[in-house]
């Protein structure tokens, strides 16, 4: 099973996935269409080799196996799948240090998006 990065990740992109990645399948939007693409990463399905290595690098919770994605966030998953779409809109993201976000930081993220 593909995994997808979920809407919690929006405005987070906290990059620990990235760097655990081994086939370096997550992405970042660079077009212009930010309503469709917000500013999150992105999990490449054809290039995703299902390791599961991103989830729990993830400090805000924001990565699934598609097939236990919550229902609040199926849309996620087509997100994720559009990135093969429109190549040259994306680029492989690259990692960048950042402090793990507070409990409380992710607990206010999880309220934020159901």
């Amino acid at each position: 099973m593909i995994w997808a990065i979920t809407r919690r990740c929006r405005d987070c992109l906290h990059t620990a996935c990235v760097d655990v990645c081994p086939v370096d399948c997550i992405y970042e939007y660079t077009g212009d269409d930010r309503q469709t693409f917000p500013n999150q990463l992105y999990i490449h399905p054809k290039e995703c080799i299902e390791c599961g290595a991103c989830e729990p690098a993830c400090p805000w919770e924001a990565v699934f196996r598609v097939d236990k994605v919550p229902p609040a966030f199926q849309d996620d998953v087509a997100l994720n799948a559009r990135v093969k779409e429109d190549p040259g809109a994306f680029r492989p993201a690259s990692h960048t240090e950042k402090p793990t976000p507070a409990d409380d930081e992710v607990r206010a993220n999880h309220a934020k998006w159901g």
